[in-house]
């Protein structure tokens, strides 16, 4: 388990730190609805379930609630360990240089300034801390985080950046950037409801299966060895 104080510590270079909010930061009841535009029938997914929701025939979504500054401001839960993560590291890192952004799957909301005010309300200082949207695009969360994540990277302002999100396949995203951004050391933590935080590493495949230990020691080995992509 990682220190707290270790995540405070800001070596030489600028660096990115990028927080996730529903079941990351909050949680809040706020569900994005599915709507089957032929039967009327619908269902509500949590933010959970959203992340690898596939819209079947017929199916489409509505954000309604999700697009909420009211829902969110008046439901969201702060997950505490995480708040007081946030709180510091954002203290610490514009000290120091370092930016931290706030990535989520929503899109834009109905009240800019409540929605940011939920935040304020709970001792995030929100004055340097911009929030992206990936709901604005059509692709996944995954995908459009990547996105995200890449036009900041192009810049070439940062030496390292490190993500906290509740979703594995969002840390994939970003972990997946380092082979078109070799320099750049890349952290992913995949956060739970209590606050804690799990380090995810990701090492790439090869495909050379005759030359493979049968030892799985080995084989994890031979993986780190090559650069070769497995989660811990």
């Amino acid at each position: 388990m990682k220190k707290f104080n270790e995540f405070l510590t800001e070596r030489a270079g600028k660096g990115l730190t990028i927080f996730d909010i529903d079941d990351t930061l909050f949680v809040s009841k706020a569900r994005v609805i599915v709507k089957n535009t032929n039967t009327g029938k619908t269902k509500a997914l949590t933010p959970q379930e959203f992340n690898t929701y596939k819209l079947r025939r017929n199916e489409e979504y509505d954000y309604g609630e999700f697009k909420s500054a009211k829902i969110f401001y008046q439901t969201a839960t702060p997950i505490g360990r995480m708040i007081e993560k946030a709180k510091a590291i954002i203290r610490n890192a514009t000290k120091k240089g370092s930016k931290v952004i706030i990535v989520t799957a929503r899109a834009n909301m109905d009240d800019k300034k409540l929605f940011v005010k939920t935040f304020e309300s709970h001792g995030i200082p929100m004055k340097n801390v911009y929030i992206e949207r990936a709901g604005n695009m059509s692709g996944s969360s995954a995908e459009n985080k990547k996105v995200i994540f890449r036009k900041y990277l192009k810049t070439g302002e940062y030496s390292r950046i490190r993500l906290f999100d509740d979703h594995k396949e969002n840390l994939k995203a970003l972990l997946d950037l380092k082979k078109e951004f070799p320099l750049v050391d890349m952290f992913a933590y995949l956060a739970n409801l209590k606050g804690s935080v799990k380090r995810i590493k990701l090492i790439e495949k090869y495909n050379d299966d005759k030359t493979r230990p049968k030892d799985k020691q080995k084989i994890k080995n031979e993986l780190v060895r090559r650069g070769g992509v497995i989660f811990n």
